[in-house]
């Protein structure tokens, strides 16, 4: 009887270690990959969520129109409206452009930048429209994000009429 040296191997052979280490870094990159492919789309979904919820400037001017009762003054950049508050006082709103920012005033105090800081407006302007129905105020402005890849921009507009003598 003939017994033969048989050796238990044990571990990887090179060749099977190479191939491991292979798999596990074309596996690392796809993650990586993805990460960063989620990372952008994210960026780029709040980017495009800032810019639209940049319509609740032009509700907000909206609003102050349709209240008021008379324009107090008007340039191509600021508004001036003379309105009244909840107890029927007498007050003065004003919006403005300053730098990128539409500035809100109430009644003389700052209350602060319709925009947030990631917004910059640009190409404010107003324009009266005068009719025997009454007075108009036509609102432009465009919006975009400071921090937006794309430079996407968007365009707000509208014309509203000041009912606040209804």
């Amino acid at each position: 009887m003939i017994k033969k040296n048989i050796q238990n191997q044990k571990g990887y052979s090179l060749i099977e270690m190479l191939f491991y280490i292979s798999i596990f870094c074309a596996l690392f990159i796809v993650v990586i990959n993805s990460l960063i492919i989620m990372t952008k789309s994210f960026k780029q979904t709040s980017v495009n969520g800032e810019l639209v919820q940049s319509g609740t400037i032009m509700e907000k001017i909206s609003h102050e129109i349709k209240q008021a009762y008379d324009i107090n003054s008007i340039s191509s950049t600021s508004l001036v409206l003379n309105t009244k508050d909840a107890s029927g006082n007498n007050k003065t709103v004003q919006f403005n452009s300053s730098g990128d920012d539409i500035l809100f005033t109430d009644n003389g105090t700052l209350v602060g930048a319709l925009n947030n800081p990631n917004i910059q407006i640009s190409n404010l302007s107003f324009t009266q429209i005068s009719t025997l129905q009454g007075k108009e105020v036509k609102i432009f402005f465009t919006v975009n994000a400071i921090d937006d890849a794309q430079n996407k921009t968007y365009d707000f507009y509208d014309t509203v009429i000041l009912r606040g003598t209804y």
